[in-house]
């Protein structure tokens, strides 16, 4: 079982965004000494809350920081780019960190229509043309001639198919499950988003509906889930509180950057919130690590699959970090002589 990381860049109340940024670079050296397999970032815009508007970036200051750890968008949002663009950036990254790349492409604007208007005055129009870019990217990423031109710098020669970065389908629906299939490509599935609903359809429609391709002879998909781990299940809920009252005041159309669960407890919910926060806590892997990691593993049999992509919210970067490390013990995947003791051993 190979456990990997999505960081979203997540602002916290009292912090500027610019420590978000920092944080997710130190983290992703975290999660290589503790042996995690991937480590991707995210896109979104004009959100007080994720802060992560260029994950190529945020992944060139990875790549300076670790030597094994695979690096990956998740993900870049095509239809606000050109997809020429695209393939140099990450043909850049491979030559920066060779092999350890994945592209990770979206189709969701990550934002608002007038965000997605700045960045694409097209953007009306550009998802249509989704499929479209996804096979160019493929071609140009490949370091192929395409369209009369080259994305460079190009794959040494001789070195297959395997040093150009992996391209991953991202989605929530079974639009990219379908797309995935298509090209033959591996896919993830936003489990969080939904806390998991349309999750079994998606993945049967992928892998019933695979064409396989050179590079994946064989369907593979993940699923990211949102997971908190502490030593007692008491600490890991009331850390948990932060990012229940980021998605309560979600829902109503207040957007900030998430507060400190000891604000959220001395502020309380309603009987109302308490009532819409029932069955998210009922679907919600958060609490002690051993525990945390059996529902995990329960998860990741009952769909087929040998991987998961964990995210986790905490006001604190500490406590991230030690949850991370918690579930690395739980998993067996420790390689380095990073400590699961406490947060505090964490932040060290």
């Amino acid at each position: 079982m190979h456990l990997s990381i999505l960081d979203q860049s997540v602002a916290c109340a009292g912090r500027g965004e610019d420590d978000a940024l920092r944080d997710t670079v130190e983290l992703a050296a975290h999660a290589e000494a503790l042996g995690y397999r991937r480590f991707w970032a995210s896109e979104h815009h004009a959100l007080p809350t994720i802060v992560g508007t260029a994950p190529e970036i945020v992944m060139a200051a990875i790549a300076a920081r670790t030597r094994r750890i695979r690096i990956g968008s998740a993900g870049v949002m095509l239809p606000h780019y050109s997809a020429f663009k695209v393939a140099e950036q990450f043909r850049v990254l491979d030559a920066l960190a060779p092999g350890r790349i994945d592209l990770g492409v979206g189709r969701a604007p990550g934002g608002d229509m007038r965000t997605a208007l700045a960045l694409n005055p097209n953007a009306h129009h550009a998802a249509d043309a989704f499929p479209q870019q996804v096979h160019d990217l493929l071609r140009w990423v490949a370091g192929e001639r395409h369209q009369g031109t080259v994305a460079h710098p190009r794959p040494p020669e001789g070195s297959g198919v395997e040093r150009a970065p992996e391209v991953w389908i991202l989605g929530s629906s079974d639009y990219g499950a379908q797309l995935a299939a298509h090209f033959g490509l591996p896919y993830a599935f936003a489990y969080f988003f939904m806390d998991g609903r349309g999750v079994e359809e998606a993945l049967h429609l992928y892998r019933t509906l695979y064409r396989p391709s050179e590079r994946h002879p064989r369907p593979r998909a993940t699923i990211c889930v949102w997971a908190l781990a502490a030593n007692s299940d008491d600490e890991a809920r009331h850390h948990a509180l932060s990012r229940e009252r980021w998605r309560l005041d979600r829902a109503r159309g207040v957007l900030q950057p998430i507060a400190p669960p000891d604000e959220v407890a001395r502020r309380g919910f309603t009987a109302d919130e308490l009532a819409q926060l029932e069955p998210m806590r009922r679907k919600a892997f958060v609490g002690r690590a051993d525990r945390v990691a059996e529902a995990l593993r329960a998860l990741a049999a009952e769909l087929q699959l040998d991987e998961l992509v964990v995210n986790t919210w905490a006001h604190d970067p500490a406590v991230r970090r030690h949850s991370y490390a918690l579930l690395a013990r739980e998993f067996g995947l420790s390689t380095g002589d990073a400590t699961a003791s406490s947060p505090a051993a964490a932040a060290s």
